[in-house]
């Protein structure tokens, strides 16, 4: 008995979806990124206006001041779509899990004194809290913002801050034996401690910004640039019995911050270019809330380095030249 396998080609009759060809000018053949992403927002046959915000429709352009003749001009220079996006992270957090194993294998938190295990509890562990609030700042502007092209990286990033708590969660378990103590008291530090409150005003407050792209560029430029960099930038010369350690267990928010600032500078550079009104809007915001990390962060940098704050200010004058690098008139 012989068994003949034959091949058949078929021609699709088209190459991607009508809406993504309209944009790619043809019937061409899409990649996986630009199917998921282009023209994706819903425009038109909307059922009511929130009655919570009755002047705006549920995806609505007017939410934030600065004007985009079309909101998927900033795209990701990822090309991050769900599929893409989780293999990228499970990467990354494979890396970030052999080097818990690494740490928890020699005890290289277990040896540490106690005066060090404090000053992790009250200086490290509460970063959590500013992660969750980031958190929800992602996920604001991922309801309120129009256009797939940045709405979907935002909910990515939203998550990728959810993760990086978690991270800070499992430091705190490794300090006090599973136990939960170090977490319980670095929350107590979170909302009692003077050297986060300047950090949790200035999170508490963008937790209540309303144009979100204003909220975007206080995350990434304020937030992310100043207050996250100067915490992990900071391990090694503020925890020496402990700092490599927390170096190597954090070396994901290192891999995270350099992945995302890709997109989030490809986002505010496009849409500062589009216009000099938008430039200077733009650039308005990024001052004022470069300056408001700068001053919310000199307490916790002089906890952390004893520096009398000059750690927080460096990091302000390197948010502004990344900024300035970006086109705004910082």
């Amino acid at each position: 008995m012989s068994v003949q396998i034959k091949t058949v080609d078929l021609t699709p009759k088209r190459q991607t979806f009508a809406h993504v060809a309209r944009r790619l000018g043809g019937d061409k053949p899409a990649t996986r990124y630009q199917e998921a992403t282009l023209d994706l927002q819903a425009t038109e046959n909307f059922h009511y206006k929130p009655l919570w915000e009755p002047q705006f429709w549920q995806y609505d352009t007017r939410k934030t001041a600065v004007v985009m003749a079309d909101w998927y001009k900033p795209l990701d220079p990822r090309q991050y779509y769900y599929g893409s996006y989780n293999i990228a992270r499970a990467n990354m957090q494979s890396a970030g899990e052999r080097n818990f194993t690494f740490v928890e294998e020699r005890g290289l938190l277990a040896t540490i004194s106690d005066a060090e295990r404090a000053r992790v509890t009250s200086l490290l562990l509460p970063v959590r809290h500013l992660h969750w609030g980031s958190n929800m700042n992602m996920a604001e502007i991922c309801q309120r913002g129009y256009g797939t092209a940045v709405t979907a990286p935002c909910i990515f990033s939203a998550g990728d801050q959810l993760g990086m708590a978690q991270i800070v969660s499992r430091i705190g378990l490794a300090l006090d034996g599973q136990t939960g103590a170090c977490l319980a008291a670095a929350k107590q530090g979170w909302m009692s401690n003077p050297a986060w409150q300047g950090v949790r005003q200035m999170i508490e407050d963008t937790l209540v910004q309303r144009d979100w792209f204003e909220l975007f560029t206080a995350q990434v430029l304020g937030v992310n640039e100043v207050v996250l960099k100067l915490v992990y930038g900071a391990l090694e010369q503020a925890f020496p019995e402990s700092g490599l350690a927390l170096a190597m267990l954090t070396g994901f928010m290192a891999d995270w911050a350099a992945d995302e600032t890709r997109w989030s500078d490809a986002v505010l550079k496009t849409v500062a270019a589009e216009s000099e009104a938008n430039k200077a809007l733009i650039s308005g915001w990024a001052e004022r809330w470069i300056a408001r990390a700068v001053t919310a962060a000199e307490p916790l940098s002089a906890a952390l380095l004893g520096d009398h704050g000059a750690a927080a200010r460096a990091a302000g004058d390197a948010a502004r030249g990344h900024g300035r690098k970006l086109g705004l008139a910082l």
